[in-house]
Parts: structure tokens; C-alpha cells; sequence
């Protein structure tokens, strides 16, 4: 089965680039209710998946910190604690399964390492529901 039945596309996804400010990150995430955001490079490349685990570490080692003072450090500064894997376009289902048993979005690549958009986890467990209760039916019905 080819990944891409699952890809929701670039457009859809908001994300966040390298360049980009803690404070635009904050917001970006608060405004899209994300708890995870990718963070491209200024060619698209997929860098890094950042959490709100991570913004949270950052804020307690800097706690006077305030909006203002987010202005000024980049999300290049922000060590995540937990590497999301991607995925290349060509990747076959077993092995995008078994990255998104560790992570809610699987980013996706193509060769180049473009950033094309994500595989959220819970649209390959609807398949997988899916699949098995068809597989139940047939099963049933002979």
C-alpha cells in the first residue's frame, strides 16, 4: 500500500521554520492547538519536531522570562528532548507503522529531504480498525 493514501499535505499543516522566534513558535502551537509542531528549513527540509515538553524546559531554566523576551530566541536554540522520526515518500507501510507507534505524526520526506507533510497516527489506526472489522465480517460471513 502506498503511504501517501495517509498524507495530509504540506498546506494543511502548520509548522514552523528554523529562523523562527520562541514566541512565534508558542503561538503558532497555541493557535492550532498543537502539542508538536515540525520545523523546516528555509528549503522546506525537515529539521526537527519541537514539543510543548520542550518550550516548557526552556521556560523553566529562563523563568523571568516574558513574551517579549521570547522575541529574541530562536527555536534553533531550543533542545527537544525527543527526535520524531520522518519518513521518505517511497517508505513501505510496515516500517511507517512502526515509527508511529512511537510518535502522534509521522513527518514525511521526499528524496531531498523536503518536508511534504505528515501521517497522523490515529488515521493509520482508523485503517487498521477498519481493516480488521472487514476482515471480521468476511471471516463471519463464510
Amino acid at each position: 500500500m502506498n503511504i501517501l493514501f495517509f498524507l495530509t499535505p504540506k498546506r494543511e499543516v502548520a509548522y514552523i521554520e528554523e529562523n523562527d522566534t520562541l514566541r512565534q513558535a508558542l503561538e503558532k502551537m497555541e493557535y492550532h492547538k498543537y502539542t508538536a509542531i515540525p520545523i523546516l528549513n528555509r528549503r522546506g527540509q525537515y529539521v526537527r519536531t519541537l514539543t510543548e515538553g520542550d518550550l516548557l524546559r526552556v521556560v523553566k531554566k529562563q523563568y523571568t522570562m516574558n513574551l517579549q523576551e521570547a522575541e529574541h530566541l530562536s527555536v534553533q536554540k531550543i533542545p527537544c528532548r525527543w527526535r520524531y522520526e520522518p519518513v521518505n515518500i517511497n517508505c513501505n507501510i510496515e516500517d511507517l507503522v512502526m515509527v508511529s507507534m512511537q510518535q502522534n505524526f509521522v513527518p514525511v520526506v521526499d528524496d531531498e529531504g523536503i518536508f511534504i507533510g505528515i501521517i497522523r497516527r490515529k488515521d493509520i489506526i482508523e485503517y487498521c480498525y477498519k481493516k480488521s472489522c472487514q476482515q471480521k465480517r468476511s471471516a463471519a460471513d463464510t
